[in-house]
């Protein structure tokens, strides 16, 4: 098998990176084409020194990786203590090591560091959320990079500007952005689970004002929204009170919309005045909606639903900080889940401050949602 993953929780960085170097150096040997690195934050400090040891020992053509709250590697999630995740693999065509910047300007943020030309189909991307506009960045590649998906997560070490910390290479960033363009379609694979359930009827936007809705199907939007809240049972009006969500569709060509079809926002305010509803992304006229609810049983059943039947040599997981123990009790679960599903294949990944996915062929930054991405033999 040409993939490897490797976890350490041994608190001195040295001797982490040994172990996990080692379990990848005996299970495909050096010399990956892609290789990644994620670290909770007491490694930090030792971050440097760590990328430096993982070059030299495992001699990958590109590494990248970041600091995070927790880590995942194999069954196994880590929170708040050390730990150290590698993933590794060997595959053909080009892999290019990216390191993108972003400064702003009269006219917004400018953005420099991406190859001008490539074959790329996919970019693997983790960025330093407090110095990067990751959504602004995936809008501009909607017309500069068409086709191309994004896949990866924001680093979650820090809560502040400067706190966070990026590898590419041998080097450790501060800020901005790092990752790896591939020939290969790996976002084509990528499986996004928001970890929502739509309830009610889907309902056409009728007017709209950026993430503002004003009406939906000739109605208030708000009055749309209490009709369908009574039409609930009172277990899923239990969910809704707790947290209400709008599914945006992403594919409006489709006539029946299923799990993967709706880019899940929340709902972040109401105006009884005026009868609108404010959601947590701009939502167009013409766009079709539907409310979603969320909790630990629907998340874990979406994501095993999303998964079943899928096939992978190996998978990079990059999950939400508000999964794990404080969404469903212990660290493990999304780490169990795509064992479970996939079979004993290497998986390694981190816990996000905003995960990367495409939702209906629509790169998008998302939050409670785990974007596993899946490498073929």
């Amino acid at each position: 098998m040409p993939f490897a993953a490797a976890l350490s929780e041994h608190p001195i960085p040295a001797v982490a990176v040994g172990e996990a170097a080692g379990q990848v150096l005996d299970a495909i040997g050096s010399g990956p084409t892609l290789a990644s690195v994620f670290v909770t934050a007491p490694h930090t400090g030792a971050l440097e020194d760590i990328a430096a040891a993982l070059r030299d020992l495992l001699q990958p053509t590109c590494l990248f990786g970041a600091t995070a709250v927790a880590v995942l590697g194999g069954t196994r999630g880590v929170e708040s203590s050390p730990a150290l995740a590698v993933w590794a693999g060997r595959f053909p065509g080009t892999v290019t090591p990216v390191h993108l910047t972003a400064g702003r300007t009269d006219d917004g943020w400018r953005i420099d560091g991406m190859p001008a030309a490539t074959t790329a189909r996919s970019l693997l991307l983790v960025a330093d959320p407090f110095s990067f506009p990751v959504d602004g960045f995936l809008g501009s590649l909607t017309t500069t990079r068409p086709g191309l998906g994004v896949v990866g997560g924001m680093a979650s070490a820090a809560r502040g500007p400067g706190g966070n910390r990026l590898v590419l290479g041998g080097r450790v960033h501060h800020q901005g952005a790092v990752g790896a363009l591939l020939d290969a379609d790996v976002a084509g694979r990528t499986v996004v689970s928001q970890g929502c359930r739509p309830i009610g009827r889907p309902w056409t936007v009728t007017r709209s004002d950026g993430n503002v809705v004003l009406e939906l199907g000739g109605r208030p939007a708000l009055e749309r929204v209490l009709t369908e809240l009574d039409d609930l049972g009172s277990d899923d009006r239990a969910l809704a009170a707790r947290g209400l969500h709008v599914g945006i569709v992403a594919a409006e060509h489709e006539l029946d919309f299923e799990r993967g079809d709706f880019l899940v926002r929340g709902v972040v305010g109401i105006d009884r005045e005026q009868g609108a509803v404010a959601v947590g992304d701009r939502v167009p006229v013409g766009a079709t909606v539907q409310l979603h609810v969320r909790d630990a049983s629907t998340a874990g059943e979406d994501l095993a639903h999303l998964l079943a039947g899928k096939a992978a040599a190996a998978a990079l997981v990059f999950t939400c900080n508000g999964r794990g123990s404080a969404m469903f009790g212990n660290a493990h679960h999304d780490a169990s889940v795509v064992a479970d599903l996939l079979g004993p294949v290497p998986v390694a990944g981190m816990f996000c401050a905003g995960e990367i996915g495409p939702v209906a062929g629509h790169n998008a930054v998302h939050g409670f949602t785990a974007s596993v991405a899946l490498f073929e033999e």
